[in-house]
């Protein structure tokens, strides 16, 4: 009977083994930190039933792990997540790069190849992935997910009111969007929104220079649409009720689930991620020598680069505030020999120059009044969480959307236009900058709106209205249906 007994437990039903979320993302830092801080966030829900593993290009998973990756194939984890990279065909290619038709066709097949070896492979440790989530267009990732029968999940790290006009642009609106793509102040009323100019619509649905990268992103997000519209997965969306509530409603019809997950960039400093190496300037200290809110702190993101002519200007801007200000300007960034810019500033300017930074504590430090910004998703809602307002400088993709809230939804800041050969004229800065900057009633207004929404989005965040709650929520989904 014993042996009975035995036999019989040794037979009987198993542990289920954890869900599995394969995280896939671009290889650009800002992708890769929200896609890591989502990672991690699923991972602690429930560590017996839940684990991630991360995966991005490896020529971006190299830069992050260079002490120890010895080959591309190679396994990293964190204690939390695991890392593993896929292999595009470009591996030795770190930035956002143009690839002809040929190459794009090389890059989705070797994209295809290696992540499905990724999932055998993991399969064949005992963790077989069950669910899969995608930033935004990734076109093999689609594939990968049909191919092995798993789920796919959309993980949309862009506003919801960009994911509405792209939405909107794929299912009747492309026509008007293209007929006025030259007339920057036209208003499009889309459903439940309010009005947008053509000007403040994401850049590559009004490109008018058949620019590649448009067509390319344009044809990408299409097959995500169609893929949305045939499949009906569920959609993770990076905001905050706070922010984008209407614009929320209006989209929940048009997608089978819609998960408002909240803030996924300000992890742990020990979490972050940081594609460049930080500058071993005392930045921090050199903004403990300067009083409240006197700092004008300066940054254009991960991937734009400077001109001679565009760091002269901003530079002029500077020099007619004067304001002391503290300038990201990373050495991979600069189009011409920049380096008399750091000894300009340093020997003859209240000012600092820097190649990278955290830029969560510059954003932090009680010395910095304002922040100059490309209006790139991430560093946005770092600001608003912070109480920063912002000079909204928009270059293109979401950026011009996010500079339009910045300015007209959420009034925290204002928005500088660049002339018709995409400059920043120094006395256009300079005059936004003396606004946010200045003892006004409009810098006043502004300082109460992004103090309002700071406070806002902490209450959000503490009452777990969305973020970590709607989290669970769509977690117990994915491990309901396993």
């Amino acid at each position: 009977m014993a042996n009975a007994a035995n036999q019989h437990t040794c037979d009987g039903p198993q542990p289920s083994p954890p869900t599995h979320f394969l995280i896939v993302a671009y290889g650009i830092q800002s992708h890769i930190n929200p896609a890591q801080n989502l990672a991690h966030r699923l991972a602690r829900i429930d560590a017996s039933s839940v684990m991630c593993t991360l995966s991005i290009h490896a020529s971006a998973h190299r830069r992050m792990f260079s002490s120890l990756i010895t080959s591309p194939d190679e396994e990293t984890t964190d204690g939390i997540i695991s890392y593993v990279p896929f292999s595009d065909g470009f591996d030795d290619i770190s930035k956002l790069s143009i690839l002809s038709g040929d190459e794009r066709e090389r890059s989705r097949r070797t994209s295809f190849e290696s992540l499905s070896t990724i999932v055998s492979r993991l399969a064949a440790r005992g963790r077989p992935v069950t669910c899969i989530v995608c930033t935004m267009a990734m076109p093999p990732v689609l594939d990968v997910a049909r191919k092995n029968g798993i789920p796919l999940v959309v993980f949309w790290n862009q506003p919801a009111t960009v994911l509405a006009a792209y939405y909107h642009y794929y299912h009747g609106y492309r026509e008007l969007f293209a007929s006025h793509a030259s007339d920057p102040s036209y208003e499009v009323v889309l459903p439940g929104m309010q009005p947008l100019c053509i000007r403040s619509l994401p850049s590559f649905l009004v490109d008018v220079t058949n620019d590649k990268l448009s067509s390319f992103v344009v044809e990408g997000l299409q097959e995500l649409f169609e893929f949305m519209d045939r499949e009906k997965p569920k959609v993770l969306v990076n905001t905050l009720n706070v922010l984008e509530a209407a614009t929320l409603t209006a989209v929940q019809p048009y997608f089978q689930e819609v998960f408002t997950i909240g803030h996924l960039v300000a992890g742990s400093a020990k979490e972050r991620i940081h594609m460049f190496q930080r500058d071993k300037k005392n930045y921090m200290e050199w903004l403990d020598t300067h009083s409240e809110r006197s700092v004008v702190y300066i940054s254009f993101g991960s991937i734009l680069t400077y001109s001679k002519r565009q760091v002269d200007e901003i530079l002029h801007g500077m020099q007619e505030c004067e304001w002391p200000f503290l300038w990201v300007v990373r050495k991979d960034g600069r189009e011409e020999d920049l380096s008399y810019l750091v000894d300009n500033i340093d020997d003859h300017h209240n000012g600092m120059v820097i190649e990278w930074c955290d830029q969560l504590d510059v954003l932090s430090h009680p010395s910095v009044g304002c922040f100059v910004t490309q209006c790139g998703w991430n560093s946005t809602l770092e600001a608003l969480e912070l109480g920063v307002p912002m000079v909204a400088v928009p270059n293109w993709s979401d950026q011009p959307t996010i500079a339009y809230l910045v300015e007209k939804e959420w009034m925290v800041g204002t928005r500088v236009y660049r002339n018709d050969e995409g400059v920043i004229v120094g006395t256009e800065l300079a005059k936004s900058v003396k606004i946010v900057m200045g003892d006004n009633e409009v810098a006043t207004k502004i300082r109460e709106r992004v103090n309002s929404f700071k406070h806002k989005i902490h209450e959000e965040a503490i009452r777990g209205e969305t973020g970590q709650r709607s989290l669970q929520i769509f977690a117990k989904t994915i491990i309901e249906s396993d």
